[in-house]
Order: C-alpha cells, then structure tokens, then sequence
C-alpha cells in the first residue's frame, strides 16, 4: 500500500476531474483562447483531452503525451476511432522534446494541464527517481543554492521548459498549479526578459478537487514574439469578473501595487540595518532541551547536567507569535559566538558539555546539510555579535500576520530563536522600543503588506523585511 502511495506521490498522479477540467477549457474559449495545436505533457488519463475536444473548435490536433503505459492505453482504448485529430504518446515529459510536435511555425499553440505539485525535497524522502537532471536552474548562489533555497517544485521546472518552448513560438499556456509556483514563473518570466503579453491566475479550490490543504490556481500565460508584459491579473475564481494586479516596481513583485505606491518612500535595495534569522543547528534531539528543576531533557528523553556558559533559552516561532516568552522552558546549546569559530574552545571552558557533544556526535555528525562539510564539529549557523545583545524585535516568517515582538533577557541571558524567525537585535533598551514603536506603527505595517504575499508557506522573509529604508523613517 506505502509503495503504491510513494508512486502516486512520484508521479504526480493525482488526476484532474472531468468537471474541473470542463470548466477550465469552458473559461479559455470565454477569454478567446483560439489553438490550433493543443498539447498537454503529462495527460494521465486524458481528461484536458477530452474536455479540449468538446471545448475548442477549429483545432487542428490535440496530443497527450504521458510516461504511464497504462494510461494511454487507456486513452487510447477510449477515443473514438474515427477521431484523426487526438494523438496519444507514450514517453517521459522530462526528456521529450516538444519541438518535434510543431509541423507549422506559426500555429497558435495552447499547452495545458496539471503538473506534479510535489517538490524534489519530497522525492528524495520517498526515493523517488521521477525527476529532471539536477542543476541549479534557479540561478541560486551561495547558502542559498545549497539549503532551503535549492527545493524547488517539480512543476516549477516542467513550467519553466514549457515557457522557454513558447518563446519561440504564438500560444498560450494554462496549467494548474500552487499559487506560489505561478509567482515563481511570473518571476522567471521577468528575469529572464521572456515574451509575454498577458498573464492571469484563477483560484482552484484544491481541497474540492484534490483534497488537498495548498493555494493552487489555474496559471494563464498568453505569448506573443516580441512582447513583454510583465503584469498578472489575480482572480479568485475562474467565474469572477473582479481582479487586483500585481506587478514589478524597483525589480520586485509587488502583492499590492496601490499601497505600495503610497508609501514607495519606505522603500530600498540597499538596507543599512539587516534583519537576521534564528539558530540553526539541524539536531534538536541533540541541541535542545527542556529544563527541569536543575536539569536538561533532551529531545531524546535523556536528563543531562551541563555549565552553564553554552545554554541559552530559546523562542520557537510560535512563542514569538503568541509572546509567551515567561512560559518557555526550552533551552539551546549554542556552541559559537560566531560562524567558523573554532568549537574546541569548549573542551576547556566546559567539560561537561564536550563530552555530552562527544557521546553524541554520530547525530551531529550526521546532519545532511553542506552548510556544515569542513566547518569546525558541532558546528551551528544564525550566531554572530548580534545574537547575545539583550534586546531583541523578533517576528515569525509563518504567520499570516505581522506581529512584531520586543523581548529582553531570560535568566539574565539572552534569548536564541529558532530559525524561522527573523530579529534585530540592540544594546540599549530606549533604541531597541524607538525600533519597535516605527516597526509597529501603521505606515510601516501598510508598507509592508503591500509586498507579502499571504498565502506563500513562508509569507514573511528576511528579504522583505530589509526592504524598510531606516533612513526615511527617521526623517
């Protein structure tokens, strides 16, 4: 049963309902969508084709394409024999090449569907294999290219191919996706300086039509050679005539363009004062624990005694969020005052606590992420000067609300967060509130609204938190 929930997971086969997929081909021809060429890349069992076939008129061919035998034959089984227009083709949309559909260049071509919405991170936790040649498509660097920044959605990549395949050429596209993915591929579109002369997003209830708990939207791309339109009307729904737009200002998407316009002033690309985000250790069995009269559980069950000097209390997002701070009972084992620094110094200093990381370090040693190869053993990230000032303005980047929180000392030593929340730290007490009152104040709350988007896993980022111009605010 694992096995055969592992492969659905793998390859996307979750198959788009035959009352959605009507509805979809129903709005494309209401918006004038005229294909002679109709594609779609990953057709399970076909029902884009057969909505498409019903839909459209005046197609010159549609053509399913699909790496579950199974399902074509299917489909195959299904079409009518006397219908030369519907084609069904058995390969793997990772290394077909669409170009050698295309018979006339200047068809009107209309790739649709629904792609996989699983991401390369999942497919490896499963052992998946149903995934494009790995590179770093996504242009990432540093840090970035080799933790959370490097997962990417696997329909983000089949998008990608697909948009790069109509650049050469007149169509459109209309695919299904995570709302988050669609932005990815506006984004995309705009940095790499694409065609494009109309984007739309529809709202899908996923949970209807999926059972699944995910933004998710019918992404609409219409391409023309030589255009560059970079704006995308949002619609929550595909029966709604109402839309916001969002666009690029200063080289960044903007959620609310109106609002943002209001208070642009706020706005930089160059912050002065940087946000920065929690301890980073990838161990909690190991590196966390809850105190207990004179002692520490660690997250193993196991009762622990160690100095002092390394063990700091700690805020998770949801205590930052709900500000219960005098209720915390969570403790870190911060090994370094900053990056790189050199953790033997612990052996000297606290005995107790070098040999606890010692008798533990098969866990430590361990941990899958690059960011720890050739750095000193029990090595953390999101440490530095700032992490031990006493005062501290913290927000959590899950939270669909912005909360900010000011917080002090407990048992006379600084707090850590986790590492998805974002701070600032300071000295003084009088600067730390004077922070505190702007970052609360109803300007900067409206300016930045007008730049997250609510419904990401992740709405709040250190990104555009350090959009804020200080110097501005100041004035």
């Amino acid at each position: 049963m694992k096995k055969k929930s592992n492969n659905k997971i793998e390859y996307g086969d979750f198959q788009t309902p035959l009352t959605l997929t009507d509805k979809i081909c129903q709005k494309l021809v209401e918006i004038k969508v005229l294909p002679d060429l109709i594609i779609e890349p990953t057709c399970g069992i076909g029902n884009f084709v057969k909505s498409s076939n019903m839909y459209f008129k005046d197609f010159k061919k549609i053509i399913g394409i699909d790496i579950n035998i199974n399902y074509i034959e299917q489909l195959k089984n299904n079409q009518n024999k006397n219908n030369n227009k519907v084609t069904v083709i058995h390969d793997d949309f990772f290394d077909f090449e669409l170009s050698q559909l295309i018979k006339k260049r200047d068809d009107n071509i209309l790739i649709l569907g629904n792609f996989p919405w699983v991401t390369n991170s999942q497919l490896g936790r499963i052992k998946g294999l149903n995934l494009p040649e790995k590179n770093n498509f996504q242009h990432n660097k540093g840090l970035d290219a080799i933790t959370g920044k490097s997962n990417f959605d696997i329909s983000e990549w089949m998008l990608i191919k697909c948009v790069n395949f109509l650049q050469n050429y007149q169509g459109y596209l209309a695919m299904l996706c995570k709302t988050s993915v669609a932005r990815k591929i506006v984004n995309y579109l705009y940095k790499q300086n694409c065609h494009l002369s109309y984007c739309a997003t529809y709202g899908i209830d996923s949970k209807k039509y999926f059972n699944a708990t995910v933004e998710a939207c019918l992404l609409f791309c219409q391409f023309k050679p030589e255009t560059k339109n970079y704006t995308c009307d949002v619609f929550e729904d595909l029966y709604t005539s109402k839309y916001n737009t969002i666009s690029y200002i200063n080289n960044r998407l903007i959620r609310d363009s109106k609002t943002f316009k209001q208070f642009s002033y706020l706005y930089t690309n160059k912050p002065t004062i940087k946000w920065r985000s929690g301890v980073k250790h990838d161990c909690s069995k190991i590196m966390e624990f809850e105190k207990v009269g004179d002692f520490l559980i660690n997250g193993l069950g196991k009762k622990v005694k160690l100095e002092d000097d390394y063990i700091y209390p700690l805020l998770k997002g949801s205590n930052v969020f709900n500000q219960d701070k005098n209720r915390t009972k969570k403790y870190v084992l911060i090994t370094q005052k900053y990056i790189g620094e050199d953790t033997n110094n612990i052996r000297k200093y606290a005995p107790k606590t070098w040999n606890y990381l010692q008798s533990h370090a098969s866990y430590l040693d361990k941990r899958a992420s690059r960011i720890y190869k050739n750095n000193p053993q029990f090595s953390i990230f999101g440490v530095g000067e700032y992490s031990f000032y006493p005062w501290k303005i913290a927000i959590c980047g899950l939270y669909k609300k912005l909360e900010f929180r000011l917080f002090n000392l407990i048992d006379n030593k600084p707090i850590m967060f986790d590492d998805t929340v974002y701070f600032l730290s300071f000295e003084e007490e009088e600067k730390a509130r004077q922070f505190f009152d702007i970052l609360t104040s109803t300007e900067v709350i409206s300016f930045y609204s007008s730049l997250i988007f609510w419904d990401e896993k992740r709405p709040i980022k250190a990104s555009i938190l350090n959009c804020l111009d200080w110097k501005n605010v100041f004035k």
